[in-house]
């Protein structure tokens, strides 16, 4: 018999044969979680994964469904047969995205407003991005390889997570402007200036994107100011000579600029924004839990005074027993 790859699961498994209870659903986000936090696997784990999780995607609710969605969406190792299971499409070089359906002219009779279901309300709610997921995702894309990102970036628009609200087109336009003046002065600070301002982000990010050698970010970050493809070719060509002067470079980055959709980038850019916060959090939450453990210890080490206010003090009395 085949040893599980996964024993921490023979409990959870156990508890789920049990008449009345309903473990499932936890059993896939922890089965998921545990995936993903390898980037790669053997071809055992693999195919114990697909066993498993093909046949708890069927059974479990739609929440839980479209939280494992999110997750292997943006994991570059996810097996192609849960992929096709959840409707991903994996992406691959070379393929051609297809194009979208041309929008048909609206009706004159106007359509009724659906409700929507207890499903979709439950999703809207659940699936904000939270800051441990954006620094996850945040991490995740700055870690990976260039065929690794326009993956991630690919599965983005498939997900059912929250995407930043789109720049004003008058501020958008004004950045554009600015950032292209700044490329062609080769004024780095300026740049990453008007980049964190424009994109509402903080100095160490907005940094982080224009210092990536490999140029998908300063693509996502062109994509969510709504950049024209010929002012993100010429940033290109002034302001990354490395990527300027590789022919090879310039073409797959304006191929992935054309196919990026605009959701993938305010997707990550509420990532970018998020792990901001989440950095945040556990930076001032370390700080004040050795403050308290500081106070704590001061507290408990001070010296005990030997006569207590209020107490009377001791009568000295002299040598032979009377008093002086």
């Amino acid at each position: 018999m085949t040893k599980p790859l996964f024993p921490a699961f023979d409990g959870l498994i156990t508890l789920s044969r049990r008449e009345g209870v309903d473990i499932r659903p936890t059993l896939l986000r922890v089965l998921t979680d545990l995936y993903v936090q390898a980037k790669s696997h053997s071809g055992d784990e693999e195919r114990q994964f697909v066993e498993l999780a093909s046949r708890l995607i069927d059974q479990v609710d739609d929440a839980t469904r479209a939280a494992v969605k999110a997750r292997l969406a943006i994991y570059p190792a996810t097996p192609a047969p849960i992929m096709l299971q959840l409707g991903l499409v994996p992406a691959h070089e070379g393929r051609r995205i297809p194009l979208a359906r041309e929008i048909p002219a609206p009706s004159v009779t106007p359509l009724p407003v659906r409700t929507p279901t207890d499903a979709e309300l439950r999703m809207s709610a659940n699936m904000a991005m939270q800051p441990k997921d954006a620094a996850e995702i945040h991490d995740m894309f700055f870690r990976a390889t260039a065929s690794e990102r326009a993956l991630i970036l690919h599965n983005l628009a498939q997900t059912p997570l929250k995407a930043a609200p789109r720049i004003p087109t008058a501020r958008a336009i004004r950045a554009i402007q600015t950032l292209e003046w700044a490329a062609y002065a080769e004024d780095t600070e300026s740049f990453t200036l008007e980049l964190g301002e424009s994109l509402i982000l903080p100095s160490r990010v907005a940094a982080q994107i224009v210092d990536d050698a490999s140029g998908e970010a300063l693509a996502v970050a062109a994509r969510a100011l709504d950049m024209p493809s010929p002012n993100f070719q010429r940033i290109l060509l002034f302001f990354k000579p490395e990527i300027g002067t590789s022919v090879n470079t310039v073409y797959r980055l304006s191929r992935l600029y054309d196919r990026l959709s605009d959701r993938s980038a305010l997707v990550m850019l509420a990532a970018w924004r998020g792990s901001t916060l989440a950095v945040t959090r556990a930076k001032y939450q370390s700080s004040l839990y050795d403050g308290e453990r500081q106070r704590a210890r001061g507290a408990a080490s001070q010296p005990r005074p030997s006569v207590q206010p209020g107490a009377i003090p001791p009568m000295r009395t002299g040598t032979g027993g009377s008093d002086r």
